[in-house]
């Protein structure tokens, strides 16, 4: 049931930003389509609820409960980030807007983006791990170790991410070298 739900949240979200985005720069309704992307976090509070009631009527913790965390925590800290993102996609492709700002592709600003990203990263996990540990709290005695197992999985994705944007730091990729033409 909660991996379904899970999905059901996924689908959600990428919906209501659709339609969000839809009623904003097609109908030109920009309260409504505000109001429609206020319900995004409505989906997590929801998972997050019945994840609760599941546990709370004896459900034996198991790694759905520990994927529902980490869905949480990652919609909380990337979430918002891509409605962004793609409203400045909408924004460009069907209200005629300017083109959205890409990361930067070389050097030093490169890794400083790389940087952020991880920062989100930190923060998806921090939320995940202190929803699993709160899970673990509110079940008291049985057999958590499946939460606690996805604690790990948060925090094996901060190490692995934190490993990648250090790369961009240490070995920055260098922009091409442009020659001008000459002329003889």
């Amino acid at each position: 049931m909660i991996v379904g739900l899970i999905v059901a949240c996924e689908a959600g979200f990428w919906v209501l930003l659709a339609a969000g985005l839809a009623v904003r720069y097609l109908l030109g309704l920009r309260r409504t389509s505000v109001a429609l992307l206020l319900c995004e976090p409505l989906l997590e509070v929801v998972l997050f609820v019945v994840t609760a009631i599941d546990l709370r009527n004896g459900a034996e913790p198991s790694w759905e409960h520990g994927l529902a965390a980490l869905y949480i925590g990652f919609t909380v800290a990337y979430g918002h980030y891509t409605i962004r993102w793609l409203d400045g996609h909408a924004a460009h492709h069907l209200a005629g807007g300017p083109p959205p700002p890409k990361p930067p592709r070389f050097g030093l600003p490169r890794a400083a983006h790389e940087g952020r990203l991880w920062l989100r990263t930190l923060l998806a996990a921090t939320v995940a791990c202190a929803l699993l540990q709160g899970a673990i709290w509110f079940v008291g005695v049985g057999d958590t170790s499946s939460l606690r197992d996805f604690q790990w999985v948060a925090l094996r994705a901060v190490g692995l991410h934190g490993l990648i944007a250090l790369t961009y730091l240490l070995r920055p990729k260098r922009a091409p070298v442009t020659r001008g033409r000459s002329g003889g």
